[in-house]
């Protein structure tokens, strides 16, 4: 399917932004509406099928994390800290810790995870073939523990649903931290393949060693790039991402990818140290969507605001082919933050890149011979597929046809007119 045929939906809910985890704290939820402002200003929703998720239960989150768990996020607050006391530790939350105890906590959780559940949905069913969800991403959450400002592992949950219809799921991270919750969970299964490039050393949260390929039946599916900080666009691309993508789609064959772009690895960002220009940073997303593979893509860290903005609108508009899209900020509600410039495209900075031309080649080689070794492309026996995810606390949703939307065009069956759904976001919309 050529790129310019995809269909794309996108996941936005105006609450999401809005919650905060305190003055000091660099995660910034605001940056979503940051984000959500220029895809509205710059006409890109127009192609795109948007909706506001819905909020993730716990028996959703309970897929993969402990009853345990989410019952403490579901009922901990900063007004009754004292009570759990005994579990902030267990659960590594709290002011002591980088996952803050914040108003509305439980509430967020559910606000992302819902979003990554309701594309993982779309694409399995076919009613997409990219689904965006910018909220999401929140890649170091463990099955009984928050971990670097992520609380839900929304990631998992949403590979879990795509393994119900697809033997094989390839999860990226172009996070600068790497992307360990995620290959935890499927660190024993040849199922889901994780690829991951990182700074490795002196930095959260320390794993993601080359060396650290998988153990069971995962051993070789956990693919690791350690990378030393000021890594450029030509670099990072050529010398690792192409090459070894590449090498993953020949001998993995995925039927669905999850791709995790977290801004963080953009030049200039609060907490990270890598050098890449948001055009270096959306190659990557271009490359993976030239494979024409049903895509979920999320969002993840990223801590210079005014820079995650410019970076997933950018690959929003990459993802819909319109990656000409004007490098002069449209003005919208946020138009200050983008000063003094005004401009969508960033510079590198005048760093040194400590990422030598030998160590590159070393890594790009090992890999390669890592995926090389895999013994052909894992299989799964055949079953029926179990029912796709399915709410029954929808409110407000009658029984006509979803695909009759009253909007101009034909359904997907060429019969009767589009009806425009509840939770698409139009002109009016925030």
């Amino acid at each position: 399917m050529s790129g310019s045929n995809k269909r794309v939906s996108y996941f936005y809910h105006p609450t999401c932004p809005l919650f905060y985890y305190g003055p000091s704290h660099p995660m910034k939820p605001h940056r979503l509406k940051l984000a959500h402002h220029l895809i509205l200003t710059y006409g890109l929703y127009k192609q795109m099928d948007c909706y506001r998720p819905h909020p993730a239960t716990a028996g959703e989150m309970t897929l993969f994390h402990s009853d345990d768990y989410i019952n403490f996020l579901s009922k901990v607050s900063p007004d009754n800290l004292r009570q759990f006391q005994n579990n902030m530790q267990r659960f590594n939350a709290g002011e002591t810790t980088d996952c803050p105890v914040f108003d509305g906590l439980y509430e967020f959780t559910q606000l992302y995870t819902g979003a990554s559940i309701d594309g993982a949905v779309q694409l399995c069913q076919g009613q997409c073939d990219i689904a965006i969800n910018w909220s999401g991403g929140l890649h170091h959450a463990k099955k009984s523990e928050a971990s670097g400002f992520c609380y839900i592992n929304d990631i998992v949950l949403a590979i879990l649903e795509l393994l119900k219809v697809h033997a094989r799921v390839l999860y990226i991270d172009i996070d600068v931290h790497h992307g360990d919750g995620v290959e935890e969970a499927f660190y024993t299964t040849d199922r889901v393949m994780t690829f991951s490039l990182h700074k490795y050393g002196d930095f959260f949260p320390g794993t993601g060693h080359i060396s650290d390929i998988g153990a069971k039946d995962g051993i070789g599916f956990s693919v690791n790039a350690p990378l030393h900080s000021g890594i450029t666009d030509e670099t990072y691309m050529e010398q690792l991402f192409r090459p070894v993508l590449s090498k993953i789609m020949e001998v993995f064959q995925p039927g669905a990818i999850v791709l995790q772009c977290g801004a963080d690895s953009l030049t200039g960002d609060r907490l990270g140290c890598f050098n890449l220009t948001l055009k270096g940073h959306a190659a990557c997303v271009k490359f993976v969507k030239s494979f024409g593979v049903p895509t979920l893509v999320l969002g993840g860290g990223g801590y210079t605001i005014r820079n995650v903005a410019r970076c997933w609108a950018f690959e929003t508009a990459v993802l819909l082919d319109q990656e000409n899209i004007s490098n002069e900020i449209p003005y919208n509600d946020y138009y200050q933050y983008y000063a003094p410039d005004f401009k969508l495209h960033l510079e590198p900075e005048n760093t040194a890149n400590m990422n030598t031309p030998e160590t590159l080649d070393s890594v790009r080689e090992d890999l390669l011979k890592q995926l090389q070794d895999l013994q052909g492309v894992p299989s799964v026996a055949m079953h029926e597929a179990p029912p796709t995810f399915a709410r029954a606390e929808r409110e407000g949703e009658d029984d006509d046809d979803p695909d009759e939307r009253e909007i101009g065009g034909k359904t997907r069956t060429g019969e009767g007119t589009r009806r425009q759904h509840g939770s698409e976001l139009y002109d009016s919309v925030d």
